[in-house]
């Protein structure tokens, strides 16, 4: 199954889908059985099977589309009237929504299982990673330019330094069940780059 299929799954597929992603992002992928999500849905196993072969297959099918959801908020971003401090705010409310909903990002989980995942799998979230630092850089780079934005080194580190503190941001404020405590953190870490002055984690 390709990216543009999974993302555009209708019908029972998408019911699964659905309910894999909700459980890898709050158990992981080692924590959800195909058992637990024909239990859910009341459909059988083999219906399971049908549409998704095997986990490897669905594991991959679901980093697809959540990459493409990603990828869309993305450019939802770039399309408003936000100068780069309000992007990096934006950006960091994607992942803020996620937490408000008693989950984690999606390859945030996977990575915590990368050892144990099929090599797909682990392709499709370095991948989604990549992505994310290759926008991150970009903006960091136009910030830099109209000197909104101060940082030392190259942009891609510190892209690289942002995902990694707010994908830990996420997991430490998960046990609290305090999406705030994730949103106070993003805050702090984006004023780093702008002087200390409060940048505003909300959506676009």
């Amino acid at each position: 199954m390709t990216a543009r299929q999974a993302a555009g799954e209708t019908g029972t597929a998408a019911k699964i889908l659905d309910v894999a992603e909700r459980l890898v992002q709050s158990r992981g992928f080692n924590g959800f059985s195909y058992a637990d999500v024909a239990a859910e849905l009341g459909v059988t196993k083999a219906s399971l099977h049908y549409h998704f072969p095997g986990k490897a297959e669905l594991g991959e099918a679901l980093i697809n589309r959540y990459a493409i959801r990603f990828a869309e908020a993305l450019q939802a971003i770039d399309a408003g009237p936000l100068d780069v401090r309000a992007k990096l705010g934006s950006y960091a409310a994607v992942y803020a929504d996620v937490l408000q909903d008693n989950r984690m990002c999606l390859c945030g989980m996977l990575a915590a299982d990368y050892e144990t995942l099929p090599p797909a799998m682990r392709t499709a979230v370095v991948r989604f990673f990549d992505d994310n630092e290759t926008w991150l850089e970009r903006v960091l780079e136009q910030g830099a330019g109209e000197g909104a934005l101060h940082y030392e080194g190259r942009a891609r580190d510190q892209a690289q330094l942002i995902i990694g503190a707010l994908e830990g941001a996420m997991l430490v404020a998960r046990p609290y069940g305090d999406p705030d405590r994730f949103r106070a953190a993003a805050k702090r870490l984006l004023a780093t780059l702008d002087g200390g002055n409060e940048t505003r984690v909300s959506g676009p």
